[in-house]
């Protein structure tokens, strides 16, 4: 017998208030069963028994398996490391920004958790791409455009080279991450948050090393 499909949108704005708990715990539940199984191993059926909930509650609230999955993937690396609100990436000075954000980023790029989930998000890139442009649309563009952002701050301050490409220089940050973080002896917290570090002061959003603070 078949899964019934998703609720209809106008069906999901009747009843119950939805409950932030039952959210949280299908999210957590997609996410674990992801990088474990991938997302051919994972199914709504399969997520609703791990989080303690029917079906009908996670199809309420999700149109597609693609769609949680993109949703589970963004809850767990806001939980590693918030992201600031853009109206502060407009206003705030570049390297402020970035200090903050380091130590947490470094952290969470050095966890099995991350590794495993990059692994899985770039094997699933070709076979389920609606999975990479769901994520990429609700999750990965509007931190391109926050970044990108305060790069162009960063370039009207003489920090960032004023001819430089936001989209290649965004692209060679992101890259490099992932490139490290996917070789065979993945670095720790400590030699993470040195190459970042390093990338980020390549690119201009902080001082060169031994230059004054």
């Amino acid at each position: 017998m078949t899964e019934p499909g998703p609720a209809s949108g106008a069906s999901r704005g009747r009843g119950r208030p939805r409950d932030p708990d039952a959210d949280d715990a299908i999210l957590r539940a997609a996410f674990e069963l992801f990088v474990e199984r991938g997302v051919d191993g994972t199914s709504i059926e399969q997520i609703a028994k791990h989080a303690g909930v029917g079906k009908l509650t996670v199809y309420r609230r999700w149109s597609s398996k693609e769609e949680l999955l993109a949703a589970a993937i963004e809850l767990i690396i806001e939980d590693d490391g918030p992201w600031p609100a853009n109206d502060e990436l407009e206003r705030a000075e570049p390297r402020e920004i970035v200090e903050r954000m380091m130590p947490a980023a470094a952290e969470m790029a050095a966890t099995p958790r991350y590794r495993a989930m990059m692994a899985r998000m770039l094997g699933s890139s070709v076979s389920h791409p609606s999975l990479m442009a769901t994520y990429w649309k609700h999750y990965i563009l509007p931190r391109r455009e926050a970044v990108g952002a305060m790069l162009e701050y960063a370039k009207r301050q003489g920090t960032v080279a004023s001819d430089a490409d936001v989209d290649v220089l965004i692209d060679m940050m992101a890259g490099a991450v992932m490139y490290r973080v996917l070789q065979p002896n993945p670095p720790d917290a400590a030699e993470m948050r040195r190459y970042l570090t390093a990338v980020y002061r390549q690119v201009g959003l902080l001082p060169p090393d031994g230059a004054p603070e």
